[in-house]
């Protein structure tokens, strides 16, 4: 039941630590460099060869904004020279040409994500050269298979725009608001009106998008409880069909835009926990159920359905419903996952110019999974997306005494049992209601990497 999920601040408190989000394992920490573009080749070749070849899924970054938001630590490019996108695109074309060789033509393409930076700043006319680039090098399963979704800034499109997104072959929004508060919004420079969301979304229903989802983000500069609660209310009054809400990590250190937010302006700590606890308590009252990590989610949405049934996966956009994917990651700093192995381009675009102009790849690092890895990456997901794990269906699976092997995690899991976070049985392991929020901190015990990288990720929660 969803009543039953525990908020409580003193374990909250006591487990809120730096710790990966694992949309993949092992984490991006472990991606090096000898993994270079014949590693990835050889990995597409493989995964044409198995019994089933595996459908695709493709990820493309776009990197563009007009504007800076100051809280963004993604890898973006600012700039109001459209010129820049229209030459980005041509080279994305030929990435798209030249991954679409590596893979055999009789698998289809499933799954599509355009993230960024900014997608809607490419023009709706740029988005079809891309949307026909990517049909011919992957080929597009029959509408009904397809989960095809795209990021949009509210600021950037008008209503008669999403109409022609939906037309484009695109079934999936998801709109960055992440708040209403006019003075949050000033201080972070994302001014956009309740207004524009409300016509696009309205627009998004009417055009036939099967699913709309909100960004939201808890933890920004002059955010109060009574203001972040006067945002929950207007979007639940939306009634989009997911939910996200970002835990904000201030980092100027690392992040240079986030220089520019005052200090000052900044909530304090024990904030983030009451926006936190609010943001739970009203989605769920509203009748979303928590997903996990930042995900809400009606009951009929598929991200429900999957949780329930039990296919529910992580990837690197965060929860999926297409867990029997090869993701194919375009365009810069872009990550995939083909086969036992993960891949990122490079992160500049000249970098990426060069590479593809030479007729080679942009393939910058990654990682082959071992035995150990593959293990540790099923614990790991089936803690992460169903808080349990069965010990013989894992023994099964890759031949191990499940209580020998992770004796050392069983171990560490025990405060957290006693904490009544979780229960280790005899045969599984079981996440309580009080410890969903701390799944993350679950999962650290089964990496076998953590240690040395602790510093490089964000709180847990």
């Amino acid at each position: 039941m969803q009543d039953d999920l525990l908020f409580n601040r003193p374990l909250v408190e006591k487990y809120d630590r730096p710790g990966p989000r694992y949309t993949s394992y092992p984490t991006a920490p472990q991606f090096h460099a000898a993994f270079a573009e014949d590693d990835y080749r050889a990995a597409a070749e493989r995964s044409n060869r198995v019994a089933a070849p595996k459908p695709l899924s493709v990820y493309v970054h776009i990197p563009f904004c007009k504007s800076l938001c100051y809280y963004c630590a993604c890898n973006k490019i600012i700039t109001h020279n459209t010129e820049r996108a229209a030459e980005y695109l041509e080279w994305l074309k030929q990435e798209i040409r030249v991954q679409g060789a590596l893979f055999d033509e009789t698998r289809r393409m499933t799954q599509l994500h355009l993230g960024g930076g900014t997608p809607t700043y490419l023009s709706n006319a740029q988005l079809g050269e891309l949307m026909a680039a990517l049909d011919e090098a992957f080929h597009f399963a029959e509408p009904a298979a397809r989960e095809f979704s795209l990021e949009v800034d509210p600021r950037t499109v008008t209503p008669s725009q999403i109409h022609e997104l939906h037309g484009l072959g695109f079934n999936r929004l998801s709109f960055g608001v992440q708040d209403f508060d006019p003075d949050v919004q000033k201080a972070v420079n994302r001014v956009q009106s309740e207004e524009q969301v409300i016509e696009l979304v309205a627009a998004a229903r009417e055009a036939g998008f099967q699913s709309v989802s909100v960004d939201l983000i808890y933890g920004l500069p002059l955010q109060t409880v009574a203001s972040f609660d006067a945002t929950l209310t207007k979007i639940i009054a939306l009634r989009p069909d997911r939910i996200a809400a970002y835990s904000y990590a201030h980092l100027p250190e690392l992040f240079k835009a986030q220089r520019l937010i005052r200090p000052e302006d900044m909530p304090p700590p024990e904030r983030k926990l009451e926006l936190l606890e609010l943001t739970i308590r009203r989605l769920t009252a509203a009748g979303y159920v928590y997903i996990g990590m930042d995900h809400f989610a009606l009951p009929e949405d598929e991200l429900t359905l999957a949780r329930e049934n039990g296919t529910l996966q992580r990837n690197f956009q965060g929860y999926s419903t297409h867990a029997d994917c090869d993701m194919i990651g375009l365009g810069i700093t872009s990550i995939g996952k083909v086969g036992d192995s993960y891949s990122q381009n490079v992160k500049e675009t000249a970098q990426y110019q060069a590479r593809l102009e030479s007729g080679r790849l942009p393939v910058m690092r990654g990682y082959r999974l071992n035995d150990d890895d593959r293990l540790r990456r099923d614990v790991i997901n089936a803690l992460m997306c169903h808080g349990h794990i069965d010990f013989a269906a894992i023994e099964a699976r890759h031949d191990i005494a499940f209580r020998d092997y992770f004796a050392d995690a069983l171990g560490e899991l025990e405060e957290m049992q006693g904490d009544g976070l979780l229960t280790i049985r005899d045969d599984a392991i079981e996440v309580l209601p009080a410890g969903r929020l701390m799944m993350r901190n679950m999962a650290m015990a089964f990496d076998a990497y953590l240690r040395p990288n602790e510093g490089r990720f964000s709180r847990t929660v």
